[in-house]
This record gives C-alpha cells, sequence and structure tokens, in this order.
C-alpha cells in the first residue's frame, strides 16, 4: 500500500524511472496502471496507454506506409508510456527491433510502465533473441520499480453460499 502511494505521487516519473506491475489475469494489474496514468494526467505531465500487442502491429503498419520516424518520435517524448500486456506472445524480429528503439529513445529521458502476467525472470525467453533481451531488458528493468501483485482474479463471479 505504501509502495502504491509513492507511486501515485509520480517522483518516479520525475526521475525517469520505470515501473513493472506484475501479476496473475485479472489481478487489476491494468487498473493499477490506469490509477497512475489518470495521476501522471492530473499533475500535467503526457500519458499514453496502449496493449504493447496492439502498438507492436501498430509500428509495422507504419513502418509499411511510412509513418514510423514520426510515430517512433511520438512514442520518445511522451513522459509516460504505459505498455500494457507485456509478454503475452514471442516477439518476432519487428516487434523486438522497434521496443529497443523505444526503450533506447526513452532511457533515462522518460518513464515507461508494463503490466505483465510472467515474472520478469521469464521475460528474457518472450523476447526470444538473448542479444535483443539483454538490451530490452537493460533499459526496462535497470531502474524500474516493481509492484508484483498476488491473489484471485477481480473478474471471478463471487460464489455463493448457501444459508
Amino acid at each position: 500500500r505504501r509502495l502504491f502511494e509513492t507511486l501515485l505521487a509520480g517522483e518516479w516519473i520525475s526521475r525517469h524511472e520505470n515501473l513493472a506491475i506484475i501479476g496473475p489475469t485479472g489481478i487489476g494489474k491494468s487498473w493499477l496502471a490506469c490509477a497512475i496514468g489518470h495521476k501522471a494526467c492530473r499533475d500535467n505531465r503526457s500519458v499514453l496507454y496502449t496493449r504493447l500487442p496492439r502498438l507492436i502491429d501498430e509500428l509495422t503498419l507504419a513502418k509499411g506506409d511510412g509513418r514510423i520516424a514520426a510515430r517512433m518520435k511520438s512514442l520518445a517524448r511522451v513522459d509516460l508510456l504505459i505498455l500494457d500486456d507485456w509478454g503475452l506472445q514471442p516477439l518476432d524480429g519487428n516487434a523486438r527491433h522497434h521496443l529497443l528503439e523505444i526503450l533506447e529513445d526513452r532511457y533515462g529521458q522518460r518513464s515507461t510502465l508494463v503490466t505483465s502476467q510472467l515474472p520478469v525472470a521469464r521475460w528474457h525467453q518472450t523476447i526470444n533473441d538473448p542479444t535483443y533481451a539483454d538490451a530490452i531488458l537493460d533499459r526496462l528493468v535497470h531502474n524500474a520499480h516493481r509492484l508484483e501483485l498476488e491473489g484471485e482474479s477481480m473478474r471471478r463471479p463471487a460464489t455463493q453460499t448457501a444459508a
């Protein structure tokens, strides 16, 4: 609770640090990430929320139609970039490259928040290339706070007990 209050205060964003919110499906990772993003907006910071798989698809299309440079520049400028659903599927070559470029542009300049169902120890294999994995994780995890959640899915209906 105290860590979450500290994260809401936003000093980590001012220091250009990152945040990883990790836990099982349905526990509230995305909700917490959005709450932090909303608070950052109220503090006059620019925030972009996107699901990582959707962003990768968008960047692939942007590369094809010549908008990639402008899109990457806009991703580099936002104060807090929230990448939801990190590690849902292994990354292909284009995804790895785009992700490394995003994190390289942001490292030490802006903050990135990721949510993931996977523990950090499994992120390396999800990136699916040891050289890229080392580079990506060095820029993302090196200065990241970690909020590791446990519990049951909030989406499951509460079981009713018979009287």
